[in-house]
């Protein structure tokens, strides 16, 4: 089953336009995410200013504090401007759903470029996603997700990440910290 959807996510990056695809790996974790730059569809939206995208994360129960987790999705939409020429600022919503989890979380996400004199830029980006209990269905009680990331663009349009991610999903019968790791991937930008 991982097998497949990895390839069918995998494929998907060569068949549509998009944006950018990363796979961010640990131990025992995968993480697959695609994001279509919608500028590049409609000529009146600007380009790499809105977002669609969707995520898979496969987590491992040695990164939660539950017996048993399954898998995650996410479908996302991120709106994002240029503040000045070293930092990006952007909102977003995501709905996201696990087995018995669903929820809508809203967010800001933050990328900043590091002023190295390096031939190697480095950028720091951080995302704090967060869904009250009006925000959340099924069985969810809330959900809050953030992350902090290192980048390094190794080659144009391709960029080497180091991060950390936590993520509660929390129930109406008990709080469930889904997934607290620290992660390294890649990331290409089309």
């Amino acid at each position: 089953m991982f097998k497949k959807a990895a390839l069918t996510a995998l494929s998907a990056v060569s068949v549509f336009a998009m944006h950018s695809a990363e796979v961010n790996i640990n131990n025992s974790d995968i993480e697959l995410s695609a994001s279509l730059d919608m500028g590049q569809f409609n000529e009146s939206v600007e380009p790499a200013t809105i977002f669609l995208g969707a995520k898979y994360l496969n987590p491992d129960e040695r990164h939660s504090n539950a017996d048993s987790i399954d898998d995650y999705q996410e479908i996302n939409f991120l709106m994002q401007k240029n503040v000045n020429a070293d930092f990006r600022l952007g909102l977003g919503v995501k709905l996201n759903h696990t087995k018995n989890f669903v929820s809508i979380p809203l967010g800001v996400e933050a990328v900043y470029k590091l002023p190295l004199t390096s031939s190697v830029p480095f950028y720091i980006g951080a995302s704090l996603y967060a869904a009250p209990e009006v925000l959340s269905l099924d069985k969810a009680d809330n959900f809050l997700e953030y992350r902090l990331n290192v980048e390094a663009e190794a080659i144009q349009n391709g960029f080497v990440t180091l991060g950390y991610r936590h993520m509660d999903t929390n129930y109406k019968s008990g709080d469930v910290e889904y997934n607290d790791s620290l992660y390294f991937g890649l990331k290409f930008l089309f």
